[in-house]
């Protein structure tokens, strides 16, 4: 097991202050990483980070055994798959699905000049009906739910076969069906032994599916408190990262969070 992915001491400075304020985290291979935090906490930052797309101020990231610079973030680029809201907001509408999903190869957002074989065809495709949406190959990408873009961004990410996947908020804007078809496929990909690492970003613990192995709470940039997920998601930990007294809960892998009447 190796280091899929380091931070010693990172920080990022905007205006005045540390938005990610000395983090050291290090992510292994196998493991499946949530990321929690109110608003304002650091998590985007963070992934942006470990997607080589966000340098730090100061201390040092490393993507497989690589120091991130702004020399070599495009040739880790292809290693990591990305989904986010800001980049469904790059994908023109009349892109048709088996385009939206290819192109995640060349990681650009709509179909030009680079060609693609028979065997990228097959990966697409595979990669569409592991996820359920395999019928919507042929359709617009307007013309879907924000559910079933959700999970064609998770296979577009996938497609350039990352070592590295990270998932910013997949779950946001989604109504409750929408959410848990997204949940039951990335739950799936999860238990999969041959599926990249995986770090998802959330503001809510309903959105963690089954499987994640890890977890790290942060507030106002700083890491309070990371490692295995059922150490970390305790009634305590999560009242002091959100400024509350909450009842956690856990069932069928999955967590459930309440605030506490007096």
């Amino acid at each position: 097991m190796g280091d899929v992915l380091q931070l010693k001491q990172v920080s990022v400075r905007r205006g005045g202050r540390n938005i990610v304020d000395h983090v050291d985290w290090s992510v292994d291979e196998g493991e499946r990483w949530v990321i929690l935090g109110p608003n304002g906490a650091g998590k985007t930052s963070l992934i942006q980070l470990a997607a080589a797309r966000l340098f730090p101020t100061s201390g040092g990231v490393e993507i497989l055994g690589t120091p991130v610079g702004r020399a070599n973030a495009p040739e880790l680029h292809p290693l990591i798959g990305l989904t986010s809201s800001a980049l469904d907001a790059r994908i023109p509408g009349s892109e048709r699905i088996h385009d939206v999903v290819r192109t995640g190869a060349y990681g650009v957002t709509t179909h030009w000049r680079e060609s693609y074989d028979e065997e990228d065809d097959r990966r697409a495709r595979g990669l569409l009906a592991s996820l359920g949406v395999g019928h919507l190959a042929d359709r617009t990408f307007a013309s879907l739910s924000s559910g079933e873009r959700k999970r064609v961004g998770v296979a577009r990410a996938l497609m350039p076969d990352p070592e590295l996947l990270l998932l910013d908020e997949p779950a946001s804007g989604l109504d409750l069906g929408g959410r848990e078809e997204l949940l039951d496929s990335l739950t799936t990909l999860a238990h999969e032994v041959y599926a990249p690492s995986m770090i998802l970003v959330t503001h809510h613990v309903e959105e963690i599916p089954a499987g994640f192995t890890h977890a790290m709470l942060m507030k106002d940039g700083t890491a309070l408190h990371a490692g295995p997920i059922d150490d970390v998601m305790t009634s305590e930990r999560l009242g002091q990262c959100f400024g509350l007294v909450l009842d956690i809960e856990k069932s069928g892998g999955r967590f459930a969070a309440r605030a506490r009447t007096a």
